[in-house]
Order: C-alpha cells, then sequence, then structure tokens
C-alpha cells in the first residue's frame, strides 16, 4: 500500500520599506521561522523582497501558529506572531523593514496640504484666534516639524489611527477640539476635548471596541479614566482623560492620547515603560509606524496611512 503524505502548509512573506512600498535592497534578508513549539524550521538569507515557504510541517494543533523574524545588517529587526496555517488556507504575513536610525520624509505633511484636509485644519489651527489666524498657525506647526520632528510624527501616527476608529457617533477626531502645543511629545500628546468623548469611549468599551486600563493611571499623572483600543495585537491608541483638569475658557476636558507598542498589559510594562523607564528613552514613532503598519495589513483592514514616510 501507498504510505500516506503528510499534509503541509505554506507561508508567504512580504518585504516593504518605510515608504510603505516593496523593499529594493541588495542586503541579505535574514528569514527565520518557528512553529507553534518555537522549534525552528527555517533560517537562511534571501535576497527577494517576497518568499513563498511550501512544505511547512502541519501539526492540526497550537504547532501551526508560526513566528516569522526578519532582520539584515543595518536594519531594524521586524516580526509577527501568530501566522496561523492550515493546508487549505495559507499564511501571508507582510513585514516592514526599516533602517537602525531612520529618518522623516514629511512632504505628505506640509502646511499647505495639511490645510486642504478639513479635520487637520480644524484642530491644527484651532486655538490660533478667533477666526484662527493662519499665519500664527503655519508659525505654530512649523517650529513643531522643524525643532521636535518625533513628536509631529507621533501627532501624525495617532491622528491617522483615531480617524479610523468607529465611535457611535463619529471618530475620536471628531470630538477634539485644541491640541495643547507645549504637550506634545514623541509619545504621546495632549488636547482638550468635548466632554462627550467620554461617553462615547465608554459606549464603544461597552461594545468591546476599548479595554478600561485603571492599571495605567499610575503611569499618567492626573488622569482618572483610561481606555485602550482592542482591535490589533500591537500598536492600539490608548485615550486616557483627565478630568479634572478644564479648558480655561470653554467646557472642554484634557485627554492624552498615545500608542504603546503592546496591548498585553503585562508585554506592555515589562518591554516598553520598564525600560523607557530605566534608560530615559520614549515610545519610538518609526516603531509604532511599523507595528501599526503591519497589524493593519495583517488583520485586513485599510492600510495604515499617515501623510509621511520612514526613510
Amino acid at each position: 500500500m501507498p504510505k500516506s503524505t503528510k499534509p503541509t502548509c505554506q507561508i508567504t512573506v512580504s518585504l516593504y520599506s518605510g515608504l510603505r512600498e516593496p523593499l529594493r535592497t541588495d542586503a541579505n534578508i535574514l528569514i527565520t521561522l518557528l512553529n507553534g513549539y518555537q522549534k525552528q524550521v527555517h533560517r537562511e538569507f534571501h535576497k527577494a523582497s517576497r518568499i513563498v515557504f511550501k512544505k511547512l510541517p502541519f501539526h492540526n494543533n497550537f504547532g501551526d501558529s508560526y513566528t516569522v523574524v526578519a532582520w539584515a545588517e543595518g536594519f531594524r529587526q521586524v516580526g509577527f506572531t501568530p501566522v496561523k496555517v492550515t493546508p487549505d488556507q495559507p499564511g501571508k504575513i507582510d513585514l516592514m523593514l526599516v533602517r537602525n536610525n531612520p529618518e522623516y520624509n514629511f512632504h505628505e505633511a506640509r502646511w499647505e496640504t495639511l490645510l486642504r484636509d478639513p479635520a487637520y485644519a480644524r484642530v491644527l489651527t484651532a486655538g490660533a484666534g478667533d477666526p484662527p489666524d493662519k499665519d500664527t498657525a503655519a508659525r505654530r506647526y512649523t517650529d513643531l516639524l522643524e525643532q521636535r520632528p518625533a513628536a509631529l510624527a507621533c501627532f501624525l501616527n495617532i491622528f491617522t489611527a483615531l480617524r479610523e476608529i468607529h465611535l457611535p457617533e463619529g471618530t475620536p477626531v471628531d470630538y477634539l477640539q485644541e491640541l495643547i502645543w507645549d504637550q506634545m511629545d514623541q509619545d504621546r500628546f495632549f488636547a482638550w476635548a468635548d466632554t462627550r468623548l467620554l461617553d462615547q469611549v465608554e459606549r464603544a468599551a461597552a461594545k468591546g471596541a476599548f479595554e478600561p486600563r485603571p492599571d495605567a493611571l499610575p503611569f499618567h499623572p492626573g488622569a482618572t479614566r483610561s481606555y485602550k483600543q482592542a482591535q490589533f495585537g500591537e500598536a492600539n491608541v490608548q485615550i486616557t482623560f483627565h478630568e479634572n483638569d478644564r479648558h480655561p475658557c470653554q467646557p472642554f476636558i484634557k485627554v492624552e492620547l498615545d500608542i504603546d507598542y503592546y496591548r498585553d498589559p503585562g508585554a506592555h510594562i515589562l518591554l516598553e515603560v520598564l525600560p523607557n523607564a530605566l534608560t530615559g528613552s520614549k515610545t519610538d514613532p518609526a516603531q509604532v509606524y511599523v507595528l501599526r503598519w503591519m497589524a493593519a495589513r495583517h488583520a485586513g483592514v485599510a492600510d495604515f496611512e499617515p501623510p509621511y514616510r520612514v526613510v
């Protein structure tokens, strides 16, 4: 009798650059595949931007949740897990490789360009007079771009992600009223928001779109409530409310907006909060850009496309 053939599975790995385009490089890309048992099943160098791994072992259990890691000299290591596969459903993962010391290209985020977008125009000019003085607003924005580019990248990451979150009524951007310009940093920004945002986020949390995060309050001095988006495994938006801080002239409350690397509270504290505290570093907007882009691609939702590129 003929021997039975064991079923196998397949994973396609596509590599992209920070320009959100297929990776073009002569570098040797080291690709490592681990199965769900954390056993290495592949570790070799490749020069293509798209590699198909065929006839991978299939276990019909958690062993089929693969981890894919890519690295090249001069580039940051990047990976994703789990990539779940079956013989009938091949795995597919898009990874973004950026250089060790990436820079930001803000060509798409020029002042004149952003003003054509009503949402950006409203938020970026708020607080510059009534009616807003566009020269004052432009100088404020230009100072941010030229003097604190990482803070601008952070803002663009978060603002783009906020526009993709659907609350019971509108998106979080609809409730932002004015940026607090002297509290914009590379890992978060603060703004004045319509008080209705809290109710909207609570209603969204009741439907599973956000997770209440009271454990986060000690890391956000003055905060009263905090909620983290629950859509992705990594790079979710966190909205933290400072209800005791009120706008001096308007009925607005202060909100703090950031994107953490990890959704899991333990991983966030051990792998992000504590290392940052020990080294004095902060969450890197380029890393957030990479993680959020990959998470969106893996989830099959609209691509994450803030108006800048990482080069």
